[in-house]
């Protein structure tokens, strides 16, 4: 099929040569056209080389299809093409192809998006999110169909998405600082690139934590009065605090959060129609697992906090609430689950099972994986790793962070870095801290 200006082209020269291939089969599929097998691609280029195309190399194909939804859009009648032989495609036929082809494509370039592009987002800021502004949730990267009615019902709600999937990238970078994949960022609308396309360990931990950091951030929002629809803390009195002890102020409202959290970070997977048995039903049921193991994280260090009350700090009276633990405290958790990440599989009955029967069947607080990991020790644009070439590695580590790991064997270059530290602090009554600036020389080792 091939669509252009010029439509007085006779017939002949736009039919394929099947001279040369009397053996190879006529009947073309959706998949085919999609994705031509080897033994087509004689029969695309014999019809797009003609003079009349201007085609001639394997690059241009696609260039051929974008002209095409161009030309149509232009009110232009695609040429009638003899494709499978005996057959011929009209107009109709080729502007259903071309828009299949189109929407496909697009289809692809949207899936690689993901809402962890809110923490690279620079209009989060609060003014942005004004009630009915609905055209801005629109424009948002990586949102999907639900994601973006949420973002509509909840446009206060939006900076702190973004808030706790800037806490879940950081804290990932932080967790992985020593392995040979340290959280890299590659670009603002896929974030991590195509290495989370694989059901690893990696991904696990990465769906995992910037879920607990949504939770993190919309219920210390909640608490701070910053979203309409919440507050304060209303969960029960602990059964093992002191009776004496008042159980009030105004905690961190995890509940409402952990609800949001799995509303809105969850709407991309439940929105998936995936068919059952499929892979894409398997990283469907991962994804889901691993956001929720990351909310139970969050709740399991959730403790009270208390407050003395009485005359010269005779703490006669306490008053408690519920608060968060400190972020970092959730990532040496999660970091402790990727650790003894489960690696699962499908059965014939579409449910997720554990691949090794020896070991103990995962909770819902387990992280859970289907695909093993990529060494990520080169550059791999199909797997997405970066490779470790030019990384920081420790020579006297035996650990991952150590030279012989880190560098996958390449070997390593040494060379001498000065580095400036302060030095030689002072208190100050009253109250500061003042501090000299000295500079050392110190030796570094670069992976090859």
């Amino acid at each position: 099929m091939v669509c252009g200006v010029d439509h007085r082209v006779d017939r002949s020269t736009a039919t394929l040569d099947t001279s040369r291939a009397p053996n190879r089969k006529t009947e073309f599929t959706l998949k085919d056209i999609l994705n031509p097998p080897e033994l087509h691609w004689n029969y695309w280029f014999d019809f797009v080389s003609t003079p009349e195309s201007g085609l001639s190399t394997t690059s241009d194909w696609p260039r051929l299809l974008i002209c095409g939804s161009m030309n149509l859009a232009m009110g232009c009648v695609c040429r009638p093409v003899s494709w499978p032989p005996g057959r011929i495609l009209d107009s109709r036929h080729c502007v259903f192809a071309v828009t299949l082809v189109m929407l496909l494509m697009q289809v692809v370039v949207v899936e690689t998006n993901t809402w962890w592009s809110l923490a690279m987002n620079p209009l989060l800021i609060p003014e942005a999110y004004i009630i009915g502004a609905q055209p801005l949730c629109s424009q948002l990267v990586g949102l999907s169909p639900g994601q973006k009615k949420l973002c509509q019902l909840y446009q206060d709600h939006m900076q702190y998405i973004g808030e706790g999937a800037k806490t879940g990238i950081r804290e990932c970078q932080y967790q992985f600082r020593h392995r040979r994949w340290n959280c890299s960022t590659v670009d603002n609308s896929s974030v991590f690139g195509r290495v989370m396309q694989i059901g690893s360990r990696e991904t696990a931990f990465m769906y995992a934590i910037s879920a607990a950091g949504v939770v993190n951030a919309v219920s210390r929002a909640c608490r701070e009065g910053e979203l309409n629809s919440c507050g304060c803390s209303r969960a029960a009195r602990p059964k093992d605090l002191p009776r004496d002890w008042l159980w009030g102020g105004c905690g961190d409202n995890l509940d409402y959060g952990c609800r949001f959290s799995k509303q809105f970070v969850d709407a991309r997977e439940r929105e998936k129609t995936p068919l059952k048995g499929s892979y894409e039903s398997a990283r469907k049921m991962m994804n889901l697992h691993n956001n929720e193991a990351g909310r139970r994280a969050v709740l399991e260090l959730a403790h009270a906090s208390c407050k003395c009350h009485g005359v010269s700090g005779s703490c006669s009276l306490k008053t408690c609430w519920l608060q968060l633990a400190d972020f970092r405290k959730v990532g040496d958790l999660l970091k402790e689950k990727y650790d003894s990440a489960a690696a699962m599989k499908l059965n014939s009955r579409g449910r997720m099972v554990q691949m090794h029967s020896k070991f103990n069947a995962p909770t819902g607080d387990d992280l859970v994986y289907i695909d093993p990991s990529p060494d990520y020790c080169l550059k791999n644009q199909s797997t997405g790793s970066l490779g470790t070439v030019g990384r920081l590695c420790n020579k006297t580590s035996e650990g991952m962070d150590g030279c012989e790991l880190m560098c996958c064997g390449r070997g390593y270059d040494q060379f001498k870095a000065e580095i400036v530290e302060r030095c030689h602090c002072k208190f100050h009554w009253c109250c500061y801290v003042k501090c000299k600036r000295c500079s050392k020389t110190v030796d570094q080792f670069v992976c090859k």
